[in-house]
């Protein structure tokens, strides 16, 4: 008969998830970096690619509080919405819609990160995990500033430029 699965089975796998995903996230930064041209946006990517490392470092924080090594697992969520980036990435090179794009990509890897750390704050709130709490805490408050930041980005300056471009 299989081993009952409980909660702290389900915050450890999805622990792993997100680690995995932070671990792809950083490869994907500089690249979407790289083709930016709004020059806020590529300032935006440099300073989540410093965040995302913290987090990285605060995930294998939590991984020590539970007393297990940090270790990945695929996570074909993340594989999609990078494979989507870069598609947009190949698309629409050297349009004007471009940085429209990118941050469309940097979105929707932020709404998958913010789901899994609310979802993983919860979680340790509940196993009484108050250290792993505050850290992961810490990373969804960045996440959702990163998002703000980037509707800002959008609503300011991006979105206009990719609307008012002329048509080719």
């Amino acid at each position: 008969m299989a081993k009952e699965k409980t909660l702290q089975d389900l915050f450890h796998d999805t622990l792993r998830d997100i680690y995995f995903a932070e671990k792809q996230i950083l490869k994907a930064l500089p690249k979407m970096r790289r083709a930016a041209t709004n020059e806020q946006l590529q300032q935006a990517f440099d300073k989540h690619k410093e965040q995302t490392e913290e987090h990285v470092s605060r995930l294998e924080e939590v991984f020590e509080i539970i007393g297990k090594s940090a270790r990945g697992k695929t996570c074909e969520a993340i594989k999609g919405i990078i494979d989507e980036g870069e598609e947009i990435i190949s698309e629409f090179k050297g349009t004007s819609a471009l940085d429209a794009g990118l941050i469309s990509s940097a979105q929707a890897v932020e709404h998958y990160e913010i789901t899994r750390y609310g979802t993983l704050r919860r979680w340790a709130k509940e196993l009484g995990m108050s250290d792993a709490e505050r850290l992961l805490d810490k990373t969804l408050k960045e996440e959702s500033q990163t998002d703000e930041d980037l509707t800002k980005l959008a609503e300011k300056t991006v979105n206009e430029a990719a609307k008012s471009a002329k048509a080719a």
